[in-house]
C-alpha cells in the first residue's frame, strides 16, 4: 500500500483460542464501535460471525472475508483457498497411495469452521464418487481447536481403528499435527500412508521424515494481503470480485525445495515481521 502511495493503518486484533466464537463476535463489535474502515475478518464459524458481520455493513463499514466463508452476502469480496477443491486433490492423492484399495479414517476440526467443512466434503465426495475400493473407517470424529485436543482424538481413533487403517487425512495445521504426533507414539508414522492439509514446521519435519506423505497446502501470507489489499480498493470505491481464490497445491518430499513452493511452505516471515 505504501509503496502506491496509500496509507492504511492496520488493527490486528483475535481471539485468545481459536475455538472462542463469543470473543470474535466481540472483537468485530468493538470495531464497529470505534467506527474503524473496514475490516478484514478470518471468521471462526460459518453461522455465528454473520450478524456482527451484517451489522458493520448497515452501519456502512465494508468486510472482507478472508479463508473461511460465513452465510451471507454482506461481505464485499471473499479471499480464499478452494477449500472443496483442496479437499478433492487430498482423496485424490490418498486414493493413488493406497492404489484404490484399503480402509481410511478422517480427521475433522470442529464443527461450523466453514473453510475444514468444505475440505472434508470435497474429500468424501472424491473419495465415495471415485475409489469404491476404499472403506471410509471414520468420518466423523472432530479434532477440536487444538494440538494437544487433536492429538487425544487421534489417539482415541488410532486406538479403535489403529490396526485396520491404511490411511488417514487430517484437515488442518492443528489437526495434522496432532495426529502426526498419536501416529509416533502408536508407531505407526511411515507404516499408514497419510495426507495432511496445511504445512508448518512440525508437518514439514514429518513430510521430510517419511512420516507424513504429502500435503495439501494454500497460502495464508497471500490470503492476508489481498484481504487487506481488496479492502483498501473497495473503500477507493473501485469494483472487487466477489470471490478471489488464493489457490492450493500438494507438496511431496520430491518437490518440496521447488522455488515454485518455497514461499508457501517455508513463509519469509523475517522479511515482513520487522
Amino acid at each position: 500500500m505504501k509503496a502506491q502511495g496509500i496509507n492504511v493503518q492496520i488493527i490486528w486484533k483475535g481471539p485468545l483460542r481459536e475455538d472462542d466464537r463469543e470473543q470474535q463476535v466481540q472483537v468485530v463489535e468493538n470495531f464497529i464501535g470505534q467506527r474503524v474502515h473496514g475490516i478484514v475478518l478470518a471468521p471462526l464459524d460459518r453461522r455465528g460471525l454473520v450478524a456482527p458481520v451484517e451489522t458493520a455493513v448497515r452501519g456502512r463499514i465494508p468486510v472482507v472475508v478472508v479463508d473461511s466463508a460465513i452465510e451471507s452476502k454482506a461481505p464485499v469480496s471473499y479471499v480464499a483457498t478452494d477449500n472443496r477443491q483442496g479437499g478433492r486433490i487430498a482423496a485424490r492423492e490418498l486414493g493413488k497411495l493406497l492404489g484404490g484399495k484399503g480402509n481410511v479414517i478422517m480427521l475433522r476440526l470442529m464443527v461450523g469452521s466453514a473453510s475444514t467443512e468444505e475440505r472434508e466434503e470435497g474429500f468424501l465426495e472424491v473419495m465415495k464418487s471415485e475409489f469404491p475400493g476404499i472403506k471410509l473407517l471414520s468420518t466423523d470424529q472432530h479434532a477440536g481447536s487444538t494440538r494437544d485436543t487433536a492429538k487425544r482424538a487421534a489417539e482415541n481413533l488410532l486406538n479403535r481403528f489403529g490396526r485396520q487403517t491404511q490411511g488417514i487425512f487430517a484437515c488442518n495445521e492443528s489437526s495434522a499435527v496432532g495426529m502426526l504426533l498419536a501416529l509416533r507414539d502408536a508407531g505407526l508414522a511411515g507404516k499408514v500412508k497419510y495426507v495432511a492439509f496445511d504445512s508448518g514446521e512440525a508437518l514439514n519435519a514429518g513430510l521430510k521424515a517419511g512420516h507424513i506423505d504429502g500435503m495439501v497446502v494454500q497460502n495464508p501470507m497471500k490470503m492476508g494481503y489481498l484481504g487487506v489489499k481488496t479492502i483498501v480498493a473497495a473503500l477507493r470505491g473501485e469494483k472487487v470480485p466477489a470471490v478471489i481464490d488464493t489457490g492450493v497445491g500438494y507438496v511431496t518430499k520430491a518437490n518440496f525445495d521447488s522455488p515454485e513452493l518455497a514461499d508457501i511452505v517455508r513463509p519469509p516471515l523475517d522479511k515482513y515481521l520487522k
